[in-house]
C-alpha cells in the first residue's frame, strides 16, 4: 500500500515598502522561526505571507501586483497558501477582500498573533529582540516606537499604524545587544517619529537617553537616526551627538515644504522662520552633521511662486543629502479634501528641478572630501569595487564609497580607513589607507 508523502511546508517572506516593513518581516521571521518553521526572505517556498505598503499610489500598486502576482501561482499549483499582512492590508482589507477573494486570509498591522496562528505558530511574548535580519550582516534596523501623533494633512500613517507608542529603553536594549551579539556592529534607529519617543512613556522626549543607553553596547560600533520630525525635536540629542562617537554625526528630518502657506495647509506645526532656525541650530551644535531631508512637491494649492520658494531655499540651504517627492492623494487623509490641482506632470517636473539642484550641491559638497581620510564599513562587493559608506551615508539611499577591488581585499561588515580620490554627484571613489 502507497503512503502519502508529507511534504514539509516551507514559508516565504516577502517585504515591501520601507525599513519598519523590513523590521516587521524580521520579528514575523524570527517567531516562526522559534515555532520551528522552514521560513525565508524572498525566496522560494509553498506558502508565501506578503508583506504589504499602502503608504502612497505607487507603492500600493506594487502590493497589488505582488499579491496578483502570488495569487496566480496559487491558481497555477505552484504555491499552497497566500496571507496578506502589512499597511495595505490594514487600511483596505475590505476592499482586497472582495477584490482579491483568493488570498488565504488578510491581516491588519498589529494581528501578528493571528498571523502567527493561521501558520501553524504561536506567538512567543519572551522572544523580546529575536529576529531574523535580512540587512546584511554588519548593520540592522532598530524600530523604537510604533505609530504617530501628528496631524500631517497628506499622511496616511496613523490610519495605519495606530497612535505612537514608544517601546521600553530596557527591551531596546535587550534587542540591540543580542543584535550585536550576531555581529551587527550598526544600528539604525526607525520609527514614523523620533522625536516623540518617550513622551507616552516617561512623559518627556527621552531620545538623548536612549541613545546614552545603547552607546554602552558592546559591539556596536554606528548608531544612525532615521525620520525624526522637526516641532519639538529634543535639542539634548545633539550634545550626545557631539560627545558619543558611536553616535553617527546623521540626522534623517522629513521637512516636506518650506512655503508657510504650504506647510500650515500640510499642519506641520512649524514655519519657514523655525525651520530654518532649527537646520541653523544643528550646524552650529553639530558642524560636521550630514542632514538627509525629503521634500513633497504639488501639494494641493503650491502655486509656481510657492514653488519658486522652496526652490530658492534648497539652495540656501545645501543639503548634504535630499530626496523629492510627488504629492499623492490619500484617501480618509486631511488634504484629500483639498483639490488635487496640481496636474501630474507640473508634480514631476518641479521634482526634477530639485533633484537637479541637489545633484549639483552634493557634487559640489563631494568635491570637497578629495584628500580626506574616512572611516568606511564594507557592505557588499559588486562588479570590480567593493561598496563602502562613511557614517554620514545610511544604506540603499545615500552615497557609496567605492574601492577598487581589483588589487585590494576587503572583507563585507568590517570597517577600513580610505582615502577619497575622486568624486561625482552621490559616489565617491577611495583607496585603502594602509598601516
Amino acid at each position: 500500500m502507497r503512503t502519502k508523502t508529507l511534504k514539509k511546508n516551507k514559508i516565504n517572506v516577502v517585504t515591501l515598502g520601507c525599513s519598519k516593513n523590513v523590521y516587521d518581516s524580521e520579528v514575523l521571521m524570527g517567531q516562526l522561526k522559534a515555532n520551528g518553521k522552514d521560513v525565508a526572505h524572498e525566496e522560494e517556498g509553498n506558502i508565501v505571507v506578503i508583506n504589504t505598503c499602502g503608504f502612497i499610489n505607487n507603492a500600493k500598486e506594487e502590493s497589488v501586483n505582488t499579491i496578483l502576482e502570488y495569487v496566480k501561482k496559487k491558481d497555477e499549483g505552484e504555491v499552497d497558501k497566500v496571507f496578506v499582512t502589512g499597511c495595505l492590508s490594514e487600511r483596505y482589507k475590505p476592499d482586497l477582500v472582495k477584490e482579491i477573494p483568493n488570498v488565504d486570509e488578510y491581516f491588519g498591522t498589529t494581528e501578528l498573533p493571528g498571523l502567527l496562528k493561521a501558520l501553524g505558530a504561536d506567538y512567543k511574548h519572551e522572544l523580546i529582540g529575536e529576529r531574523l535580519t535580512t540587512t546584511p550582516k554588519n548593520y540592522a534596523y532598530l524600530k523604537i516606537a510604533e505609530g504617530c501623533d501628528r496631524p500631517c494633512s497628506f499622511c496616511a500613517i496613523p490610519i495605519m499604524r495606530g497612535k505612537h507608542r514608544s517601546t521600553p529603553i530596557e527591551e531596546i536594549i535587550i534587542e540591540a545587544e543580542k543584535l550585536a551579539a550576531n555581529g551587527v556592529k550598526e544600528l539604525i534607529l526607525i520609527a514614523q517619529d523620533l522625536t516623540y519617543y518617550g513622551l507616552d512613556l516617561y512623559k518627556k522626549r527621552n531620545l538623548a537617553e536612549l541613545l546614552e543607553a545603547l552607546v554602552k553596547v558592546d559591539g556596536i560600533e554606528w548608531i544612525r537616526l532615521h525620520y525624526a520630525f522637526p516641532t519639538g525635536f529634543p535639542l539634548d540629542v545633539l550634545d550626545v551627538m557631539k560627545r558619543e562617537d558611536k553616535v553617527c554625526n546623521y540626522l534623517d528630518i522629513p521637512l516636506q515644504h518650506i512655503s508657510d502657506d504650504i506647510l500650515k495647509s500640510m499642519r506641520r506645526g512649524t514655519t519657514k522662520e523655525k525651520t530654518t532656525k532649527l537646520i541653523s541650530q544643528f550646524r552650529e551644535a553639530v558642524p560636521e552633521m550630514t542632514i538627509r531631508t525629503t521634500l513633497i512637491v504639488g501639494y494641493p494649492g503650491e502655486t509656481e511662486a510657492h514653488f519658486q520658494e522652496l526652490k530658492r531655499w534648497v539652495q540656501d540651504m545645501r543639503f548634504e543629502r535630499l530626496g523629492c517627492f510627488t504629492y499623492s492623494h490619500e484617501e480618509n487623509t486631511h488634504a484629500y479634501n483639498l483639490e488635487d490641482d496640481v496636474p501630474e506632470e507640473v508634480k514631476v517636473e518641479r521634482a526634477n528641478q530639485i533633484m537637479e539642484i541637489q545633484s549639483q550641491i552634493s557634487w559640489e559638497l563631494n568635491q570637497h572630501k578629495i584628500g580626506q581620510v574616512l572611516k568606511v564599513v564594507i557592505d557588499r562587493k559588486e562588479g570590480n569595487y567593493f561598496v563602502g559608506r562613511t557614517e554620514f551615508d545610511s544604506p540603499d539611499v545615500d552615497n557609496e564609497v567605492l574601492i577598487d577591488a581589483t588589487n585590494t581585499y576587503l572583507k563585507t561588515g568590517e570597517y577600513t580607513t580610505v582615502k577619497i580620490i575622486e568624486a561625482e554627484d552621490f559616489d565617491l571613489y577611495a583607496e585603502v589607507v594602509t598601516a
